[in-house]
């Protein structure tokens, strides 16, 4: 037989071979049930084997063939099935579900945490995501002493030690493992922020508290630094803080405005009527009022009042401060 003729052979055999790979494919076992317009969540719990996932998918009517899924998953993935919620339709082939489930390409979700939230507006946002059912389904896990203890939060509660940002998890995540996943980012941010490797438990809290009552008091990021130094100010006088955020932290819902009888309510958070630092954050600060609480600028001001704008005028004294109360909010409620 001569060269040009086993050439020939060769390539007509692979070209069947690809031929008969794409008729496989398109009519064999592991073809798509369908066009891609059915879309499932499937869940997939620890545990489960190739058989067992192969069987609820074709009753799914995922796959044609739960035994050729099953042989797939056996043979190029070792019978290895990665845990979680995975977003699947009858368009994708056996192939590409065993590679989607093996590799363990979970469907994800996004989870925004805005700067200054506490804990009550997570809890919300968590039932809002399908984490949990009910509000106090999640302030109950920020209370778990276990919680507490692991990462030495000297208070009742997580509230400051969830870092607020955007969070991309598998669906399905548990708000544990969410709450976890917070602290730990606020750890790493906290070190960030100027936190010493050194620093105490109950110092990394003063500064938490410190982060959060400035987090909800400044509308302008620019005055973070100022505002804390007013308030060191303050503390080192053994001056009442007298910090607004503080009273809101009372309500269920922010109150557009404070008035007098606000003042007076009956509560260690009252910053108003007790002295010092309140006995817990208000809110969970981000990175910039971190920072600014562990690098206060140097002011000699001891007041602060809101402008129309949104800034705050700073004063050195209480006559200077009533003139400015006068000029931007005219005897208005506080």
């Amino acid at each position: 037989m001569d060269k040009k003729k086993i050439i020939r052979i060769i390539i007509g055999a692979a070209a069947a071979l690809l031929i008969g790979a794409g008729l496989f494919a398109i009519a064999g076992p592991g073809r798509p049930p369908g066009n891609g317009s059915k879309k499932v969540l499937f869940e997939i719990e620890s545990g489960s084997g190739p058989g067992s996932v192969s069987e609820r998918l074709a009753a799914e009517g995922l796959i044609t063939n739960s035994a050729y899924l099953r042989f797939l998953l056996r043979t190029t993935a070792g019978g290895k099935i990665k845990m979680g919620v995975y977003e699947i339709n009858d368009g994708m082939s056996a192939g590409e579900i065993a590679s989607l489930i093996s590799r363990g390409k979970v469907k994800m979700i996004s989870i925004t945490i805005p700067e200054g939230w506490h804990n009550r507006q997570i809890a919300d946002e968590m039932v809002a995501k399908g984490l949990v059912k009910t509000t106090e389904e999640f302030l109950k896990l920020t209370e778990d002493p276990q919680v507490l203890a692991k990462y030495k939060i000297p208070a009742k509660t997580t509230e400051g030690y969830l870092f607020p940002e955007t969070y991309s998890v598998p669906l399905g995540y548990s708000a544990t493992s969410f709450q976890d996943l917070m602290i730990r980012q606020f750890l790493k941010k906290a070190r960030e922020a100027g936190a010493a490797e050194n620093i105490t438990p109950q110092e990394l809290h003063e500064k938490v508290i410190m982060a959060s009552i400035i987090e909800r008091e400044a509308l302008k990021r620019e005055e973070l630094p100022l505002m804390a130094q007013v308030f060191e100010n303050r503390l080192e006088k053994r001056m009442k803080l007298e910090s607004c955020a503080t009273i809101q932290y009372l309500f269920e819902r922010p109150h557009k405005k404070l008035y007098e009888r606000d003042l007076v309510i009956q509560s260690p958070y009252n910053t108003y009527i007790h002295k010092g630092l309140p006995p817990g954050p208000i809110s969970n600060p981000g990175l910039p009022a971190l920072r600014a609480a562990f690098h206060p600028e140097a002011t000699d001001a001891l007041f602060f009042v809101l402008k129309p704008d949104g800034s705050h005028h700073f004063s050195k004294t209480f006559k200077e401060h009533n003139e400015a109360k006068q000029k931007y909010l005219g005897g208005a409620p506080v």
